[in-house]
């Protein structure tokens, strides 16, 4: 018992000494370590009567735990001295301009889209979202595309297994999947943005991806004026008030009759520059009236049900509304480019 206390004695006048971690450890080692004085007591345990080894083994225990304590205090001690003596010298003037950090900014394509959802949404259409990977089913068949169809190639489509799943050609699919859970009996307007998938070589006009933004209303004594009007509201948002409209005759499986929307050029006003290609109008979406087949493959009675249906290029919009020459800027991540499009900018 003498000889832990004296032990114990020593440790605390040899730690009260100590200024450096080095010479802390070196401590440590000479009365914790498997060879320290401690732990060569614990050997003597075994040399006392047995009325002397419980006695004897909690007064060890107790002076290995405030040797410990005691090493620890003095660590502590030594560490928060270093870290006071480091922040002295190194004291940081919060006066000094911050460095700045380069950050980026939401995508283009972001804005855009969010821009049509609003518009879109003010006038009671919802906002759907539907699978990227398709079904043959879905994605042609019910669009009055059947197999063997000349449009399947055009698609160029990328098929995953057997022609019967697929990555979507375009977002038409979420708009026969909204008819059918409609049930046939129930007036629609939605519009879904969402990526598609063609064959496409990347180019500065052309994407393998891109973001489409289709619409489809269906109700009841629906026409082309319906259409008409509402591309009329969507086109004044994105090219402003002065903007006009019109339509021209084309072709599309899934509707019938079939129209090109353009608008009036927002940059020459109308007297040709070669953003319009000198003809004063803009190209900027297609559209039509629900094919018949459509309808029934999908549900509705196209006797008594009628319904238009659209679809913008995101990437044309955006090119157009911002003067961006290059559709492969929308999915670099170079700060340099993605800067020029904040909201505040925009």
């Amino acid at each position: 018992m003498k000889d832990l206390e004296k032990i114990l004695s020593e440790l605390e006048t040899k730690v009260k000494k100590i200024e450096e971690e080095g010479d802390l450890n070196n401590l440590r080692v000479e009365y914790l370590g498997k060879k320290g004085c401690i732990t060569a007591l614990s050997a003597k345990i075994g040399e006392l009567p047995i009325e002397e080894k419980k006695t004897f083994g909690a007064e060890l225990n107790r002076v290995k735990s405030k040797a410990t304590e005691l090493i620890e205090a003095k660590k502590k001690e030594i560490d928060d001295r270093i870290l006071n003596e480091k922040l002295a010298k190194e004291d940081i003037d919060v006066t000094l301009p911050s460095t700045p950090i380069p950050t980026g900014a939401p995508n283009i394509l972001e804005n855009i889209i969010e821009e049509v959802e609003d518009v879109f949404m003010s006038m009671g259409y919802d906002v759907v979202d539907g699978p990227e990977i398709e079904e043959d089913h879905y994605n042609f068949e019910l669009l009055n595309i059947p197999k063997g169809h000349p449009a399947r190639d055009a698609q160029d489509t990328f098929y995953i297994e057997d022609e019967t799943m697929l990555l979507r050609s375009q977002t038409s699919p979420v708009q026969a999947r909204t008819m059918l859970a409609a049930g046939g009996d129930k007036p629609i307007r939605m519009i879904c943005p969402g990526k598609t998938y063609r064959r496409d070589a990347d180019d500065a006009t052309h994407s393998h991806q891109f973001m489409q933004i289709e619409g489809l209303l269906v109700d009841k004594n629906i026409s082309l004026s319906d259409l008409k009007g509402t591309f009329d509201v969507i086109a004044k948002k994105l090219f402003g008030e002065d903007v006009k409209t019109r339509f021209r005759p084309s072709y599309y499986q899934f509707t019938e009759p079939s129209v090109e929307t353009d608008v009036s050029c927002f940059a020459c006003k109308g007297e040709g520059c070669p953003i319009c290609k000198n003809t004063g109008w803009i190209t900027v979406s297609g559209a039509g009236m629900v094919h018949p087949n459509v309808l029934s493959n999908c549900g509705y009675d196209p006797k008594v049900w009628s319904g238009f249906a659209f679809g913008f290029g995101a990437e044309r919009l955006a090119m157009l509304k911002y003067g961006v020459n290059d559709v492969r800027t929308f999915y670099q991540t170079d700060l340099r480019e993605s800067k020029t499009f904040d909201r505040k900018d925009v």
